[in-house]
């Protein structure tokens, strides 16, 4: 069987149950991983856990939640990340360096290898999420992201501007050199 190679991510927003089954099921999802540490909304009960767990199998998908994967991440007092200013963002890069994110990375694309998937989190658009950073670290794996904006609109994730690739390694840092070892 031929290895997968492609991993869509949706952001649920405002949007209705509905139309996120409509948008899975238009793209063939076959499993729903959900990346946020937190998954409820007092505002959207239709994404609390517990009603994914029920009404994401009714469509005929899994549903995963993977908190080793999700955000609100603190900034590490040694953190090397200086290329994102925003707080949210430096402390998810300096997680990503942690063997629990690395372990999860690996289980979720050990799952889209054989099945298509896609990452789901609160925020609508993905560069103000932080799936764009899993989107980056996938993407220097070899795995072609793509973002599912609307029903009419999917984009190919390009690496964020804050990441560098260094002889092959993801990072969020300044990039060394003889004038900044």
């Amino acid at each position: 069987m031929k290895k997968l190679s492609t991993i869509y991510t949706i952001g649920h927003s405002t949007r209705d149950l509905e139309n996120i089954l409509f948008l899975l099921i238009k793209n063939k999802i076959e499993v729903l991983v959900d990346v946020r540490s937190f998954p409820g909304s007092r505002k959207y009960p239709q994404f609390n856990k517990e009603n994914l767990e029920i009404s994401i199998p009714e469509a005929g998908i899994e549903y995963v939640h993977f908190k080793d994967l999700g955000g609100r991440r603190k900034v590490s007092k040694d953190s090397k990340n200086t290329s994102w200013h925003n707080v949210s963002f430096r402390g998810y890069a300096d997680y990503m360096e942690t063997a629990e994110f690395k372990n999860a990375a690996e289980k979720l694309m050990e799952i889209a290898e054989t099945k298509i998937t896609c990452i789901m989190c609160s925020e609508a658009v993905w560069w103000r999420c932080h799936r764009s950073m899993i989107a980056d670290y996938l993407k220097n794996k070899n795995w072609t992201v793509i973002h599912v904006l609307s029903s009419d609109k999917l984009e190919e994730h390009p690496y964020t501007q804050a990441a560098k690739i260094i002889n092959g390694e993801l990072i969020y840092g300044p990039e060394k050199d003889l004038f900044n070892p």
